[in-house]
């Protein structure tokens, strides 16, 4: 009787996390939360510009994305908020139809996310070689320096030593103790100094007005007819598509930094859903914030789903209840922490000399290729789209070349044995054709693929051009050694390929 009294209270227990009975870990996600929570309110307000639409949309996204990725994501730790990636893609639809179309975007996006979540669009993050991946971390880390630099362009001259010594406080505060996160006694100081000093330097005030209530649920104001779907569709579906890379680059990201895995399925379905709930709420839409996530798990080494939450809460809680307290930071210090973070983003073991004479070109290239298209075009996913398809270029020029044909002829000159190693593809089976002595060989020729696999059709079309060459001349040939996948589809399709011509 007692013990199956006990059995829901012992499966509470099995089931609530064990870092919640922990109370460093709670400092240390609770001061990573608010520290990413100050560090979003001025990337907010920026995005929002770039989108066109008033600084409390893109406040609202930020609050509502954290909190609903931090339950449904899959990816603990990873700030979800507005971002300048998704900005970009629907600033024009909210410029030409206005707000409205804008929001009920943002929630067919989240629909189309949660779609390609449950089809498996998140395998193909296996796709994706590492140099691409440094290179996209590199290009993040540019990405974010470059960030600030209007920052630190025609202000007051007192901003750049309130820079240095937000920097220098960032530096050597951990060194006397980790307890509180070195970012967030840099705001703090830095604030307090400006403000008792009476230093006039750019403040996040100047940035927009904070929102002053939260946000409420209700429908986009847009006629539910076709047109409006096929108006939105189109922006829709490049919000999913760019927002979904970018989070699940920094999902990756994030796992290798922590040595975890995440569950990449259910971040795309977690993405969605977020999305969702932000449109209803009238925000602008977002994805993973990669910036304030390097802040969250490298910086202040938060790793639970509390940092994403208290990120959300209070943000939203700074903004209405310490507006003018929070309005009074200045720009410097949060410029600072980004520079700190870029900093530290950065792999600068792949480019150190030693690695570049080491690593082959072809990587070299490849990270390169990267890190250019991410700069020259602000975004992320298409840096990583074109990085990924030179390294399959490349890739595929490599392997191109690695099927050989050696001839063995029996001492009798009755026989000849071709065999044929390596891949065979559309690319190394191309050159398959000419390496064949078609009017020297012997009448009968076997043609060993014991140590080579067929990938795909143009090497079975390639391999019956071999035998109707042969044919042609009276000469019989015998392929034999195939593996079984190989036999399955060298039967399939041998002699089907060529319409009877």
């Amino acid at each position: 009787m007692s013990s199956t009294a006990a059995t829901p209270a012992a499966r509470l227990r099995r089931l609530k996390p064990g870092w919640l009975s922990d109370p460093k870990v709670w400092r240390t996600e609770v001061l990573g939360g608010l520290v990413v929570a100050l560090a979003l309110i001025p990337e907010a307000i920026s995005f929002s510009i770039i989108a066109g639409v008033d600084p409390a949309i893109g406040l609202f996204a930020s609050f509502t994305m954290a909190v609903t990725i931090s339950v449904v994501g899959g990816r603990r730790a990873m700030i979800s908020a507005a971002t300048g990636a998704v900005a970009l893609v629907i600033a024009p639809l909210n410029r030409e139809h206005g707000l409205g179309y804008l929001v009920a975007a943002v929630i067919l996006a989240g629909v189309i996310q949660i779609a390609l979540g449950a089809l498996g669009v998140a395998k193909l993050m296996r796709f994706v070689p590492r140099s691409v991946m440094v290179g996209f971390v590199n290009a993040l880390a540019v990405l974010i320096f470059m960030a600030q630099v209007p920052e630190m362009h025609d202000v007051p001259w007192a901003v750049y030593p309130l820079i240095i010594g937000g920097l220098a406080l960032m530096v050597f505060f951990p060194k006397v103790t980790k307890v509180i996160p070195a970012p967030l006694v840099s705001i703090v100081i830095l604030t307090v100094v400006t403000v008792a000093a009476g230093i006039a330097v750019p403040t996040v005030g100047d940035k927009g007005e904070l929102p002053s209530s939260l946000p409420v649920p209700g429908l986009p104001d847009v006629p539910f007819t076709l047109d409006t779907l096929t108006t939105i569709a189109p922006y829709a579906l490049a919000m999913a598509l760019v927002g979904l890379m970018e989070s699940l680059m920094t999902a990756k990201l994030v796992d290798d930094i922590t040595d975890t895995h995440s569950s990449k399925t259910r971040e795309s379905i977690g993405q969605g859903v977020a999305n969702i709930v932000t449109g209803f709420f009238g925000g602008m839409g977002g994805c993973a914030m990669i910036g304030q996530t390097m802040i969250n798990v490298k910086v202040s080494g938060a790793r639970t789903r509390l940092s994403t939450f208290l990120a959300g809460a209070f943000l939203m809680v700074l903004c209405i209840v310490f507006g003018p307290v929070v309005s009074d930071i200045p720009m410097a210090a949060l410029v600072a922490v980004m520079v700190m973070v870029s900093f530290a983003t950065f792999d600068w073991h792949s480019v150190a000399p030693k690695t570049l004479k080491r690593m082959p070109a072809g990587e070299i290239t490849v990270m390169a290729v990267t890190v250019a298209c991410v700069v020259a075009t602000d975004n992320l996913a298409i840096g990583v789209v074109v990085g990924s398809l030179t390294a399959m270029v490349i890739f595929a020029k490599r392997v191109a070349h690695l099927a050989h044909v050696t001839a063995v002829t029996d001492p009798d000159h009755a026989t000849v044995v071709y065999s044929v190693t390596g891949a065979l593809f559309f690319a190394s089976s191309n050159d398959l054709v000419t390496q064949f002595n078609y009017a020297g060989d012997p009448d009968k020729v076997v043609i060993d693929l014991t140590a080579a696999h067929i990938w795909d059709a143009s090497s079975v079309a390639a391999l019956d051009a071999v035998e109707t060459k042969y044919k042609q001349r009276g000469k019989t040939v015998e392929i034999i050694g195939l593996n079984d996948p190989s036999a399955d589809l060298h039967g399939k399709l041998t002699g089907e390929l060529t319409g009877g011509h």
